[in-house]
């Protein structure tokens, strides 16, 4: 009976074990993904700011962006990407 009792206990380590291991790669891989966004938000909302600092879109006769929720939202959410749509629709006079 002893015996069979370790066979059991080994086995439930092992099944830990695999169950961490698969746990840390997941947390890593989610960490990760999560940084790439945080980054593009970051560069996006300064992108946003440069672009008004320097009145890019006057340079077209077009006013800047401003800082509205609508405008911080896109650039935060879709970064760099979200903050060229709004470029774009302000050059083709769509507002939002």
């Amino acid at each position: 009976m002893v015996n069979k009792q370790k066979g059991s206990n080994m086995s439930t380590i092992l099944i830990t074990i695999f169950l961490v291991a698969a746990i840390l790669v997941i947390a890593y891989y989610l960490v990760k993904r999560f940084m790439v966004l945080v980054v593009n938000a970051i560069l996006g909302l300064l992108l946003l700011v440069i672009l008004n600092f320097f009145h890019v879109l006057q340079w077209m006769g077009k006013p800047d962006l401003g800082y509205d929720l609508a405008t911080v939202l896109i650039s935060a959410i879709g970064g760099v990407p979200g903050v060229c749509i709004l470029v774009l629709l302000d050059i083709l006079g769509i507002t939002l």
